[in-house]
């Protein structure tokens, strides 16, 4: 055999041992399609945002489709009708389903913040908020019986104020409306999330000048949740899923404000940079987003008192009955940064 032949059938030889070694090499990774219904888009749920952005959830082998569905009462009946598998929303919404004597409870299984996430907005700015100029005037508020306006009656009666009596309070607009309500001239306070608040500021059309989720304390808000029956058939999957937002909040809790700006503003295309980076800094400092998932006894017990003040509470729901620790847990063990 000549040289040139040699050599022909030796990198012939060695392209097809390459080949195989690929090919043996070559595994296809197989991923779990998770359903998310959030009840809206907010930068309150900055970590979630990062888990997608980051690729947290695909390093755990999830494929996450993301919904938003506007409204607790809108997230809940996805949750219930199979639509989405995973309910970003208030833990409110699972003490409802309970009360209405549901075979399948909704159990929290993550918690994701831990404050209310609603700003009290003002058509002037005030040096210093008197809570009685509030008395008598047209109030804003959110939905009856969601985790926003329950929080901001909780507030307002913290301060001597009955929302019922001493405020012209309006709650029957629908929440994706509220804003532009406000903008138009309707109501002389508001309650508001991010970053509307900001927003509404920027335009010159209202001024914060007290955040709820300070002034009413630390609940589980908004929490990652799903049947009973779906965890029980899927347990690996909501343990990668809890694994995700654990590292995720770990991240947030380490990065600068600047880094999660960068690593959130995918989601939102349509505002500011500023405001964003504005945003962030504000429920980061504080202490919005929760460091891992665990829903806590004593934040679920504020969660009851909270509802109660609002009368919203038929009977005390256990916290161990609709609350499922064990898969934050094992996050919070084993996940690091």
């Amino acid at each position: 055999m000549n040289n040139r032949k040699r050599w022909g059938f030796t990198l012939s030889v060695v392209l097809l041992l390459s080949l195989i070694a690929s090919a043996c090499g070559t595994k296809t990774e197989e991923t779990t399609k998770v359903r998310i219904g959030e009840v809206t888009r907010s930068l309150f749920y900055a970590p979630q945002y990062v888990a997608l952005s980051q690729g947290f959830f695909k390093d755990e082998g999830l494929d996450v489709e993301l919904t938003t569905t506007p409204g607790g009462d809108k997230t809940m009946t996805a949750l219930l009708s199979n639509a989405i598998d995973v309910a970003l929303v208030g833990s409110e919404t699972s003490i409802y389903v309970s009360q209405q004597g549901s075979d399948d409870p909704v159990i929290n299984f993550a918690q994701l913040t831990q404050t209310d996430g609603t700003f009290l907005v003002a058509r002037n700015k005030v040096d210093k908020l008197d809570w009685n100029a509030l008395k008598g005037k047209v109030f804003l508020g959110q939905r009856k019986g969601g985790m926003p306006q329950m929080a901001g009656e909780f507030t307002l009666k913290k301060h001597n104020i009955d929302p019922q009596k001493d405020l012209q309070l309006i709650q029957n607009i629908d929440f994706a409306n509220i804003v532009s309500a406000y903008a138009s001239g309707t109501g002389e306070y508001v309650q508001l999330f991010e970053p509307q608040a900001s927003i509404i500021e920027k335009e010159g059309k209202g001024y914060v000048l007290a955040s709820f989720g300070v002034e009413s304390g630390q609940l589980p808000y908004t929490v990652f949740m799903s049947k009973q029956s779906f965890i029980k058939a899927n347990p690996a999957t909501i343990q990668k899923f809890t694994n995700a937002i654990q590292r995720a909040q770990l991240w947030v809790a380490a990065k600068s404000v600047d880094e999660i700006t960068e690593a959130v503003l995918p989601y939102f295309k349509d505002i500011d940079v500023a405001i964003v980076k504005s945003v962030v800094k504000r429920y980061k400092d504080q202490d919005s987003f929760a460091t891992d998932g665990i829903v806590d006894e004593k934040e679920w017990n504020n969660l009851l008192d909270v509802m109660t003040s609002a009368g919203e509470l038929k009977e005390k729901v256990a916290w161990s009955k609709l609350v499922n620790n064990s898969f934050a847990e094992k996050a919070k063990s084993t996940v690091k940064k």
